[in-house]
């Protein structure tokens, strides 16, 4: 029989850099990584394609999925603002032996982690401080300054569950940042492979 993925779990406050952190560690062909797609009921943003960056859809089919079950963790992070983790595209991947990605929220990483248990690897990406990820958010130009406020507001919440990970990473620099988060997923991955 083939042996059964795993999963990483990835969660950060917005601006932190995990998604960069991800996109570097999915280049290590070794690891076998996976990016499962999040389900949200947002609207695309510049470029964003269904199916690639996310599925999108509406509020309300967000919610009958939801009610049906089919989601291993959802959140609604603002007013009818979903996003979710579809568990038949995780369990699908683990099934071929893939390690799937999760970049989900601190809530999201708990509900994951309560479900596949030691199949799941849960790693927190932190800021060096609330000011440099101000600065962060503002440099990328992409936010009015009330929605900076509130993914500030946000990201002090967030930061709260960071004890509840398996590893923590600090991203000051980012070479220093990818390379440790490669190191934990590496020994995760190799450890589960020897199981």
């Amino acid at each position: 029989m083939a042996r059964q993925g795993v999963i990483i779990v990835v969660s950060a406050p917005s601006g932190t850099g995990k998604s960069t952190i991800i996109n570097w560690l999915m280049g290590h062909g070794e690891l076998n990584l996976a990016f499962s797609i999040s389900c949200t009921s947002r609207k695309p943003r510049g470029t964003e394609r269904d199916g690639v960056e996310y599925f999108f859809v509406s509020p309300e089919e967000f919610r009958r999925r939801a009610e049906a079950g089919e989601f291993i963790e959802y959140e609604e992070v603002y007013r009818d603002r979903f996003y979710g983790t579809l568990k038949s595209q995780v369990d699908t991947m683990l099934a071929a032996g893939q390690n799937v990605v999760l970049d989900i929220d601190v809530k999201g990483a708990g509900n994951v982690k309560r479900a596949y248990g030691d199949r799941a690897l849960t790693l927190f990406i932190l800021p060096p401080s609330i000011e440099t990820l101000r600065r962060r958010l503002e440099a990328r130009a992409t936010d009015t300054p009330e929605v900076i406020d509130q993914r500030i507001a946000r990201a002090e919440f967030e930061m709260t569950f960071a004890p509840k990970f398996d590893c923590v990473v600090v991203n000051d620099r980012l070479e220093q940042a990818e390379e440790e988060a490669l190191r934990i997923v590496k020994a995760f991955v190799d450890g589960a492979r020897r199981a």
